[in-house]
């Protein structure tokens, strides 16, 4: 299976900090569903075109079955990875967010912030993550029977 990880921050991208984030979530991914798996990864600034362009091109050129972002789907103003998500999604399923948010808020009562979606673009199903890794290793392993049958469903099974 081809997974991109792609993480949304102005300051990890420009260098400020190292992303964590990205790595979490392919450590996440490897153990849960298996070693094999190629992974796509990005690294990019918060600004809804170009995340919007990403995606798509993840898709629809590179072909990923699985498009898992994280950061910027809180409140603030430079937070726009769910509506960069929108542009680009034919599907979307909202599921995703609501399962986060609820696994999230039992621990996190400010969880409820997270703007977090899901959908899909042709055969890809895209996710997603809150921008921290803590947040990543609870709430991305509940989803991961969801994962599978989507993808099954993605492609024909």
């Amino acid at each position: 299976m081809k997974i991109a990880r792609v993480t949304l921050s102005d300051r990890a991208s420009a260098g400020v900090y190292a992303d964590l984030s990205g790595p979490e979530i392919e450590r996440v991914l490897s153990e849960t569903l298996g070693a094999g798996h190629t992974f796509v990864v990005r690294l990019l600034p918060d600004d809804r075109a170009g995340i919007a362009a990403a995606l798509s091109a993840l898709c629809d050129e590179d072909r990923c079955d699985l498009v898992v972002t994280t950061g910027g789907t809180g409140p603030a103003a430079r937070d726009v990875t769910p509506e960069a998500t929108r542009d680009v999604l034919e599907r979307e399923l909202p599921g995703f967010g609501e399962a986060m948010r609820a696994v999230s808020f039992a621990k996190v009562p400010t969880a409820i912030l997270s703007r977090a979606t899901a959908g899909t673009r042709g055969r890809t199903l895209l996710i997603n993550l809150p921008g921290n890794p803590r947040a990543i290793g609870e709430c991305l392993p509940p989803l991961v029977p969801a994962i599978r049958e989507c993808l099954k469903h993605l492609n024909g099974h």
